[in-house]
Protein backbone atom coordinates (compact mmCIF):
# COMPACT_ATOMS: atom_id res chain seq x y z
CA UNK A 1 0.00 0.00 0.00
CA UNK A 2 1.26 3.31 -1.13
CA UNK A 3 0.63 5.55 2.11
CA UNK A 4 1.33 9.03 2.43
CA UNK A 5 2.88 9.43 6.01
CA UNK A 6 4.87 11.48 8.34
CA UNK A 7 6.35 11.34 12.03
CA UNK A 8 6.53 14.32 14.27
CA UNK A 9 9.06 14.08 16.42
CA UNK A 10 11.43 15.69 18.95
CA UNK A 11 14.56 15.32 21.29
CA UNK A 12 13.04 15.30 24.12
CA UNK A 13 9.34 15.95 25.96
CA UNK A 14 8.13 19.32 25.85
CA UNK A 15 10.04 20.20 22.69
CA UNK A 16 6.85 21.34 20.86
CA UNK A 17 5.87 18.21 19.04
CA UNK A 18 1.93 18.34 20.23
CA UNK A 19 1.60 21.43 19.33
CA UNK A 20 3.18 21.64 15.71
CA UNK A 21 1.33 17.86 15.04
CA UNK A 22 -2.12 19.06 16.46
CA UNK A 23 -1.60 22.25 13.45
CA UNK A 24 -0.05 20.60 10.72
CA UNK A 25 -3.61 18.19 11.25
CA UNK A 26 -5.55 21.19 11.42
CA UNK A 27 -4.11 22.64 8.26
CA UNK A 28 -4.63 19.31 6.26
CA UNK A 29 -8.27 18.83 7.36
CA UNK A 30 -8.54 22.38 6.36
CA UNK A 31 -7.20 21.53 3.14
CA UNK A 32 -9.26 18.69 2.24
CA UNK A 33 -6.91 16.31 3.24
CA UNK A 34 -8.34 12.80 4.33
CA UNK A 35 -5.98 13.10 7.44
CA UNK A 36 -5.71 10.15 10.01
CA UNK A 37 -3.03 10.58 13.01
CA UNK A 38 -1.25 8.33 15.23
CA UNK A 39 0.01 8.09 18.67
CA UNK A 40 3.04 6.46 19.20
CA UNK A 41 2.93 4.59 23.06
CA UNK A 42 0.11 3.92 25.11
CA UNK A 43 -0.75 7.32 26.03
CA UNK A 44 -5.03 7.50 25.59
CA UNK A 45 -4.87 11.32 25.41
CA UNK A 46 -3.56 12.75 22.25
CA UNK A 47 -5.92 10.50 20.45
CA UNK A 48 -8.74 11.36 22.01
CA UNK A 49 -7.81 14.97 21.45
CA UNK A 50 -7.33 14.47 17.72
CA UNK A 51 -10.84 12.86 17.85
CA UNK A 52 -12.60 14.93 19.76
CA UNK A 53 -10.86 18.75 19.07
CA UNK A 54 -9.94 18.22 15.94
CA UNK A 55 -12.22 15.69 14.51
CA UNK A 56 -9.92 13.03 13.23
CA UNK A 57 -9.63 9.50 13.04
CA UNK A 58 -6.74 8.59 15.96
CA UNK A 59 -5.32 5.79 16.92
CA UNK A 60 -2.10 4.28 19.33
CA UNK A 61 1.03 2.16 17.68
CA UNK A 62 3.20 1.24 20.03
CA UNK A 63 6.76 -1.41 18.91
CA UNK A 64 6.87 -2.64 22.72
CA UNK A 65 3.19 -4.00 22.79
CA UNK A 66 3.65 -5.41 19.59
CA UNK A 67 5.62 -7.40 17.26
CA UNK A 68 7.44 -5.45 13.87
CA UNK A 69 5.06 -7.28 11.41
CA UNK A 70 2.21 -6.80 13.83
CA UNK A 71 2.89 -3.55 14.08
CA UNK A 72 2.69 -2.80 10.71
CA UNK A 73 -0.47 -4.39 10.34
CA UNK A 74 -1.82 -2.72 12.67
CA UNK A 75 -0.98 0.32 10.85
CA UNK A 76 -2.37 -0.51 7.94
CA UNK A 77 -5.47 -1.77 9.12
CA UNK A 78 -8.88 -0.52 7.56
CA UNK A 79 -6.51 2.23 5.47
CA UNK A 80 -6.65 3.59 1.66
CA UNK A 81 -4.34 5.12 -0.30
CA UNK A 82 -6.20 8.47 -0.10
CA UNK A 83 -5.21 8.57 3.59
CA UNK A 84 -2.31 11.07 4.77
CA UNK A 85 -1.12 9.82 8.05
CA UNK A 86 0.46 12.07 10.63
CA UNK A 87 2.47 10.46 13.17
CA UNK A 88 2.89 11.80 16.72
CA UNK A 89 6.06 10.78 18.49
CA UNK A 90 6.55 10.03 22.26
CA UNK A 91 9.65 11.71 24.58
CA UNK A 92 12.48 12.06 22.90
CA UNK A 93 13.03 9.99 19.21
CA UNK A 94 15.63 7.54 20.92
CA UNK A 95 13.61 6.89 23.99
CA UNK A 96 12.67 3.57 24.46
CA UNK A 97 11.74 0.72 26.97
CA UNK A 98 13.13 2.14 30.22
CA UNK A 99 14.89 4.91 28.24
CA UNK A 100 17.47 2.70 27.24
CA UNK A 101 16.03 0.39 24.19
CA UNK A 102 15.16 0.94 20.99
CA UNK A 103 11.96 -1.09 21.24
CA UNK A 104 8.99 1.17 22.26
CA UNK A 105 10.66 4.41 20.83
CA UNK A 106 9.02 6.48 18.04
CA UNK A 107 12.35 6.33 16.28
CA UNK A 108 11.38 2.53 16.34
CA UNK A 109 8.45 2.90 15.20
CA UNK A 110 9.41 5.08 11.97
CA UNK A 111 11.76 2.37 11.37
CA UNK A 112 9.11 -0.55 11.24
CA UNK A 113 6.55 1.42 9.40
CA UNK A 114 9.17 2.96 7.23
CA UNK A 115 7.80 6.59 7.89
CA UNK A 116 10.25 10.03 7.70
CA UNK A 117 10.33 11.68 10.12
CA UNK A 118 10.73 15.46 10.81
CA UNK A 119 12.45 16.96 13.45
CA UNK A 120 10.79 19.39 16.03
CA UNK A 121 13.73 21.77 17.80
CA UNK A 122 12.97 23.52 20.84
CA UNK A 123 15.26 26.35 19.70
CA UNK A 124 14.42 28.81 22.61
CA UNK A 125 17.85 29.87 24.02
CA UNK A 126 20.40 28.67 21.60
CA UNK A 127 22.27 29.80 18.77
CA UNK A 128 24.40 28.29 16.53
CA UNK A 129 24.78 25.07 19.11
CA UNK A 130 21.02 23.87 17.20
CA UNK A 131 24.01 22.67 14.60
CA UNK A 132 25.61 20.18 16.41
CA UNK A 133 22.64 19.53 17.84
CA UNK A 134 20.87 18.12 15.03
CA UNK A 135 24.12 17.29 13.54
CA UNK A 136 24.09 14.28 16.47
CA UNK A 137 20.49 13.15 15.62
CA UNK A 138 21.36 12.99 11.96
CA UNK A 139 24.78 10.77 12.83
CA UNK A 140 22.23 8.64 15.09
CA UNK A 141 19.76 8.02 12.62
CA UNK A 142 21.00 4.89 10.71
CA UNK A 143 17.85 4.61 8.67
CA UNK A 144 18.37 8.18 7.32
CA UNK A 145 14.08 8.53 8.14
CA UNK A 146 15.25 12.46 9.51
CA UNK A 147 13.79 14.48 6.36
CA UNK A 148 13.14 17.83 7.79
CA UNK A 149 13.53 19.77 10.40
CA UNK A 150 11.39 22.41 12.60
CA UNK A 151 12.42 24.92 14.78
CA UNK A 152 10.03 25.52 17.72
CA UNK A 153 10.47 28.63 19.85
CA UNK A 154 12.54 30.69 17.57
CA UNK A 155 11.99 34.64 16.20
CA UNK A 156 12.09 35.53 12.64
CA UNK A 157 14.44 37.35 12.25
CA UNK A 158 16.68 34.38 14.13
CA UNK A 159 15.38 31.96 11.99
CA UNK A 160 16.64 33.49 8.60
CA UNK A 161 20.06 33.98 9.86
CA UNK A 162 20.11 30.10 10.80
CA UNK A 163 18.42 28.47 8.28
CA UNK A 164 20.39 28.74 5.52
CA UNK A 165 23.22 27.69 7.43
CA UNK A 166 21.50 25.04 8.91
CA UNK A 167 21.04 23.50 5.44
CA UNK A 168 24.44 24.50 4.36
CA UNK A 169 26.49 22.74 6.54
CA UNK A 170 23.93 19.45 7.46
CA UNK A 171 22.14 18.94 3.82
CA UNK A 172 18.85 18.81 5.63
CA UNK A 173 15.70 20.63 4.50
CA UNK A 174 14.79 23.21 7.55
CA UNK A 175 10.98 23.50 6.88
CA UNK A 176 9.94 26.55 9.42
CA UNK A 177 10.08 27.51 12.83
CA UNK A 178 6.88 28.57 14.96
CA UNK A 179 7.56 31.62 17.42
CA UNK A 180 7.15 31.37 21.18
CA UNK A 181 3.17 32.04 22.11
CA UNK A 182 3.04 32.30 25.17
CA UNK A 183 -0.73 32.84 25.33
CA UNK A 184 -1.11 29.23 23.45
CA UNK A 185 -0.12 26.13 25.25
CA UNK A 186 -1.26 22.57 24.86
CA UNK A 187 1.60 20.83 25.60
CA UNK A 188 1.78 19.05 29.01
CA UNK A 189 -1.15 17.38 29.51
CA UNK A 190 0.66 14.89 31.33
CA UNK A 191 -0.53 11.79 30.19
CA UNK A 192 -4.03 13.09 30.81
CA UNK A 193 -4.56 14.31 33.57
CA UNK A 194 -6.26 17.54 32.03
CA UNK A 195 -8.89 16.29 29.22
CA UNK A 196 -9.56 17.80 25.62
CA UNK A 197 -13.00 19.34 26.96
CA UNK A 198 -11.34 20.88 30.16
CA UNK A 199 -8.83 23.06 28.13
CA UNK A 200 -10.54 26.59 27.54
CA UNK A 201 -11.42 27.49 23.86
CA UNK A 202 -8.92 25.01 22.68
CA UNK A 203 -10.48 24.83 19.15
CA UNK A 204 -10.33 28.53 18.49
CA UNK A 205 -6.57 28.69 19.51
CA UNK A 206 -5.81 25.75 17.58
CA UNK A 207 -7.26 27.55 14.63
CA UNK A 208 -5.48 30.36 15.18
CA UNK A 209 -1.93 27.94 15.74
CA UNK A 210 -2.69 26.33 12.62
CA UNK A 211 -3.50 29.70 10.48
CA UNK A 212 0.18 30.96 11.83
CA UNK A 213 1.86 27.24 10.96
CA UNK A 214 -0.03 27.77 7.54
CA UNK A 215 2.21 31.13 6.79
CA UNK A 216 5.89 30.05 8.38
CA UNK A 217 6.05 26.43 7.52
CA UNK A 218 6.59 24.93 4.13
CA UNK A 219 3.29 22.79 4.06
CA UNK A 220 3.79 21.72 0.99
CA UNK A 221 7.60 20.22 1.32
CA UNK A 222 6.09 18.55 4.29
CA UNK A 223 3.47 16.53 1.55
CA UNK A 224 6.33 16.11 -0.55
CA UNK A 225 8.18 14.37 2.57
CA UNK A 226 5.03 12.32 3.13
CA UNK A 227 4.68 11.12 -0.41
CA UNK A 228 8.30 9.85 -0.84
CA UNK A 229 7.41 7.40 2.13
CA UNK A 230 7.90 3.61 0.49
CA UNK A 231 5.51 1.58 -0.38
CA UNK A 232 4.25 -1.10 2.63
CA UNK A 233 3.59 -4.19 1.85
CA UNK A 234 -0.20 -6.12 3.06
CA UNK A 235 0.45 -9.51 4.34
CA UNK A 236 -2.73 -11.99 2.97
CA UNK A 237 -4.17 -12.41 6.54
CA UNK A 238 -3.66 -8.18 7.66
CA UNK A 239 -5.60 -8.71 10.78
CA UNK A 240 -8.60 -10.35 9.52
CA UNK A 241 -8.00 -13.71 11.09
CA UNK A 242 -10.26 -13.20 13.50
CA UNK A 243 -13.00 -11.84 11.39
CA UNK A 244 -14.73 -15.22 10.25
CA UNK A 245 -18.02 -14.84 13.25
CA UNK A 246 -21.38 -14.98 12.56
CA UNK A 247 -22.97 -11.36 11.76
CA UNK A 248 -26.49 -12.37 12.71
CA UNK A 249 -28.41 -11.43 15.87
CA UNK A 250 -27.07 -14.61 17.91
CA UNK A 251 -23.65 -12.83 18.41
CA UNK A 252 -22.97 -11.78 22.15
CA UNK A 253 -22.84 -8.18 23.40
CA UNK A 254 -20.05 -6.65 25.22
CA UNK A 255 -21.74 -3.14 27.23
CA UNK A 256 -18.73 -0.64 27.05
CA UNK A 257 -18.91 2.38 29.58
CA UNK A 258 -18.30 5.27 28.13
CA UNK A 259 -19.02 9.21 29.24
CA UNK A 260 -16.86 11.29 30.74
CA UNK A 261 -15.81 8.92 33.99
CA UNK A 262 -14.86 6.50 31.43
CA UNK A 263 -12.93 6.89 28.68
CA UNK A 264 -9.96 5.14 28.13
CA UNK A 265 -9.41 2.81 25.47
CA UNK A 266 -7.43 1.39 22.65
CA UNK A 267 -9.55 1.53 19.12
CA UNK A 268 -7.73 -1.99 18.10
CA UNK A 269 -8.94 -3.30 21.51
CA UNK A 270 -12.75 -2.86 20.87
CA UNK A 271 -12.22 -3.62 17.32
CA UNK A 272 -10.62 -7.29 17.95
CA UNK A 273 -13.50 -7.77 20.48
CA UNK A 274 -15.81 -7.19 16.98
CA UNK A 275 -13.95 -9.47 15.26
CA UNK A 276 -13.96 -12.20 17.74
CA UNK A 277 -18.03 -12.32 16.99
CA UNK A 278 -19.08 -9.45 19.38
CA UNK A 279 -21.25 -6.70 18.98
CA UNK A 280 -20.51 -3.03 20.87
CA UNK A 281 -22.58 -1.37 22.45
CA UNK A 282 -22.18 1.82 24.80
CA UNK A 283 -23.91 2.71 28.17
CA UNK A 284 -23.21 5.62 30.70
CA UNK A 285 -22.91 5.10 34.45
CA UNK A 286 -23.16 8.19 34.97
CA UNK A 287 -26.05 9.48 33.36
CA UNK A 288 -27.94 6.04 32.34
CA UNK A 289 -30.56 3.91 35.44
CA UNK A 290 -29.73 0.49 34.03
CA UNK A 291 -27.00 -1.60 31.81
CA UNK A 292 -28.58 -2.09 28.01
CA UNK A 293 -31.13 -4.52 27.15
CA UNK A 294 -30.10 -7.96 26.44
CA UNK A 295 -25.97 -7.48 26.93
CA UNK A 296 -23.92 -10.58 27.67
CA UNK A 297 -20.36 -8.46 29.17
CA UNK A 298 -19.32 -5.81 29.98
CA UNK A 299 -16.01 -3.72 29.95
CA UNK A 300 -15.22 -0.76 32.36
CA UNK A 301 -12.41 0.45 30.99
CA UNK A 302 -9.81 3.76 32.82
CA UNK A 303 -10.65 7.63 32.76
CA UNK A 304 -11.36 10.32 35.97
CA UNK A 305 -13.73 8.41 38.15
CA UNK A 306 -12.70 10.31 41.00
CA UNK A 307 -13.68 13.49 38.82
CA UNK A 308 -17.12 11.97 38.56
CA UNK A 309 -17.00 10.01 42.56
CA UNK A 310 -20.09 12.08 43.64
CA UNK A 311 -22.25 11.25 41.09
CA UNK A 312 -21.23 7.99 40.31
CA UNK A 313 -22.51 7.33 43.95
CA UNK A 314 -25.93 9.16 43.64
CA UNK A 315 -26.68 6.86 40.58
CA UNK A 316 -27.61 3.91 42.94
CA UNK A 317 -29.67 1.94 40.42
CA UNK A 318 -26.87 1.73 38.20
CA UNK A 319 -24.33 0.99 40.55
CA UNK A 320 -26.60 -2.09 41.79
CA UNK A 321 -27.30 -3.07 38.06
CA UNK A 322 -23.53 -3.85 37.67
CA UNK A 323 -23.19 -5.40 40.94
CA UNK A 324 -26.06 -8.02 40.12
CA UNK A 325 -24.55 -8.33 37.02
CA UNK A 326 -21.28 -9.41 38.68
CA UNK A 327 -23.32 -11.67 41.04
CA UNK A 328 -25.15 -13.43 38.12
CA UNK A 329 -21.46 -14.06 37.33
CA UNK A 330 -21.71 -11.89 33.83
CA UNK A 331 -18.22 -11.77 32.33
CA UNK A 332 -16.92 -8.42 32.75
CA UNK A 333 -13.36 -6.65 32.31
CA UNK A 334 -12.64 -3.36 34.75
CA UNK A 335 -9.34 -1.41 34.12
CA UNK A 336 -7.77 1.10 36.25
CA UNK A 337 -11.03 3.81 36.49
CA UNK A 338 -13.15 0.89 36.01
CA UNK A 339 -11.52 -0.74 38.70
CA UNK A 340 -11.65 1.84 41.11
CA UNK A 341 -15.57 2.19 40.14
CA UNK A 342 -15.61 -1.53 41.79
CA UNK A 343 -14.75 -1.00 45.04
CA UNK A 344 -16.66 -0.78 48.22
CA UNK A 345 -15.56 2.92 48.22
CA UNK A 346 -13.51 5.31 46.47
CA UNK A 347 -11.98 8.14 48.60
CA UNK A 348 -10.91 11.21 46.48
CA UNK A 349 -7.81 13.74 46.84
CA UNK A 350 -10.17 15.66 49.24
CA UNK A 351 -10.36 13.05 51.20
CA UNK A 352 -14.00 12.29 50.57
CA UNK A 353 -15.35 9.06 50.59
CA UNK A 354 -17.97 7.97 48.31
CA UNK A 355 -19.54 4.59 47.98
CA UNK A 356 -19.03 3.08 44.78
CA UNK A 357 -20.45 -0.68 43.17
CA UNK A 358 -19.14 -2.63 46.19
CA UNK A 359 -18.36 -5.77 43.66
CA UNK A 360 -14.75 -5.55 45.32
CA UNK A 361 -14.59 -5.48 48.90
CA UNK A 362 -11.99 -2.59 49.46
CA UNK A 363 -11.42 0.88 49.45
CA UNK A 364 -9.27 2.83 46.60
CA UNK A 365 -7.64 6.26 47.91
CA UNK A 366 -5.95 8.84 46.61
CA UNK A 367 -1.63 8.83 47.13
CA UNK A 368 -0.91 11.81 46.03
CA UNK A 369 1.80 10.72 43.47
CA UNK A 370 2.67 8.09 40.87
CA UNK A 371 1.60 4.56 42.33
CA UNK A 372 2.69 2.34 39.69
CA UNK A 373 3.87 3.91 35.90
CA UNK A 374 5.18 2.14 33.23
CA UNK A 375 5.07 -1.30 30.75
CA UNK A 376 3.98 -4.81 32.38
CA UNK A 377 3.77 -8.23 31.16
CA UNK A 378 0.69 -9.50 32.60
CA UNK A 379 0.68 -13.81 33.45
CA UNK A 380 -2.05 -15.34 35.38
CA UNK A 381 -1.02 -17.93 38.09
CA UNK A 382 -4.49 -19.71 37.21
CA UNK A 383 -5.58 -20.01 33.65
CA UNK A 384 -8.63 -18.07 32.88
CA UNK A 385 -8.38 -15.42 29.96
CA UNK A 386 -4.66 -16.90 28.39
CA UNK A 387 -2.83 -20.36 28.48
CA UNK A 388 -0.92 -21.53 30.76
CA UNK A 389 2.90 -19.57 30.42
CA UNK A 390 1.48 -17.12 28.08
CA UNK A 391 1.11 -13.10 29.20
CA UNK A 392 -0.32 -10.08 27.89
CA UNK A 393 1.23 -6.99 27.50
CA UNK A 394 -0.05 -3.22 29.57
CA UNK A 395 0.55 -0.25 30.24
CA UNK A 396 -0.45 1.75 34.61
CA UNK A 397 -0.29 4.80 35.05
CA UNK A 398 -2.54 5.92 38.33
CA UNK A 399 -2.30 8.11 41.65
CA UNK A 400 -4.65 5.89 43.67
CA UNK A 401 -4.21 2.92 45.08
CA UNK A 402 -6.19 0.00 46.49
CA UNK A 403 -6.30 -2.01 49.97
CA UNK A 404 -6.83 -4.99 47.71
CA UNK A 405 -5.39 -5.17 44.16
CA UNK A 406 -5.60 -8.86 43.93
CA UNK A 407 -2.88 -11.29 44.05
CA UNK A 408 -4.51 -13.93 41.22
CA UNK A 409 -1.91 -12.47 38.44
CA UNK A 410 2.28 -11.82 37.94
CA UNK A 411 3.01 -8.23 36.35
CA UNK A 412 6.79 -8.32 35.56
CA UNK A 413 8.68 -5.06 34.54
CA UNK A 414 10.20 -5.49 31.05
CA UNK A 415 13.80 -3.66 31.76
CA UNK A 416 13.99 -4.62 35.08
CA UNK A 417 12.58 -8.28 35.81
CA UNK A 418 10.70 -6.75 39.11
CA UNK A 419 7.40 -8.82 39.76
CA UNK A 420 4.40 -7.78 41.85
CA UNK A 421 0.91 -8.95 42.64
CA UNK A 422 -1.99 -7.50 40.90
CA UNK A 423 -5.69 -8.29 39.39
CA UNK A 424 -8.92 -9.94 41.08
CA UNK A 425 -9.68 -12.22 38.68
CA UNK A 426 -11.80 -15.51 37.94
CA UNK A 427 -13.65 -17.26 35.30
CA UNK A 428 -15.47 -14.81 34.08
CA UNK A 429 -13.83 -11.74 35.38
CA UNK A 430 -10.58 -9.42 35.41
CA UNK A 431 -9.75 -6.41 37.29
CA UNK A 432 -6.79 -4.67 37.85
CA UNK A 433 -5.18 -1.43 37.11
CA UNK A 434 -3.30 -2.23 34.34
CA UNK A 435 -4.51 -0.87 30.80
CA UNK A 436 -4.23 -4.17 28.70
CA UNK A 437 -3.25 -4.10 24.61
CA UNK A 438 -5.08 -7.05 23.61
CA UNK A 439 -3.43 -7.32 20.17
CA UNK A 440 -0.47 -8.18 22.24
CA UNK A 441 -2.36 -11.33 22.98
CA UNK A 442 -5.04 -12.06 20.96
CA UNK A 443 -6.62 -14.86 22.93
CA UNK A 444 -7.78 -12.36 25.59
CA UNK A 445 -10.27 -11.21 23.49
CA UNK A 446 -11.11 -13.96 22.57
CA UNK A 447 -11.38 -15.65 25.62
CA UNK A 448 -13.60 -12.82 26.69
CA UNK A 449 -15.96 -12.85 23.42
CA UNK A 450 -16.47 -16.88 24.27
CA UNK A 451 -17.02 -16.03 28.08
CA UNK A 452 -19.72 -13.52 26.82
CA UNK A 453 -21.17 -16.39 24.60
CA UNK A 454 -21.73 -18.59 27.37
CA UNK A 455 -22.86 -16.44 29.58
CA UNK A 456 -25.70 -15.88 26.64
CA UNK A 457 -26.66 -18.95 25.88
CA UNK A 458 -27.09 -20.14 29.59
CA UNK A 459 -29.29 -16.90 30.19
CA UNK A 460 -32.84 -17.56 30.92
CA UNK A 461 -34.66 -16.19 28.05
CA UNK A 462 -36.65 -13.11 28.99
Amino acid sequence: MKLNRIMIAAPGSGSGKTTITCALLMVLKNRGEQVVSYKCGPDYIDPMFHEKVIGIPSKNLDTFFTEEDVTRELFLKNRTEKDFVVMEGVMGLFDGLGGIKEEGSSYHLAKVTETPIVLVIDAKGMGRSVIPMIAGFLAYDKEHLIQGVILNRMSKSYYEIIKPLIEDELSIRVLGYFPDQKDIYIESRHLGLVMPNELTDIQKQLQVISEEFEKIVDVKAIEHIAEQAKELLITKKQMNVYSCYNKGSSRPVIAVAKDEAFCFYYEDNLLMLQENGAKITYFSPLHDTKLPDRCDALLIGGGYPELYADKLSRNVTMRNAIKQAIDTGMPIVAECGGFMYLHDTLIDQDGTSHVMAGAIPATCSYKGKSVRFGYVEIREKQSFFLLEGQFIKGHEFHYFDSTDNGDCCIATKPTTGREYSCVIEGESYWFGFPHLYYPSNPLFAESFVKKAEEYKKRKVPT
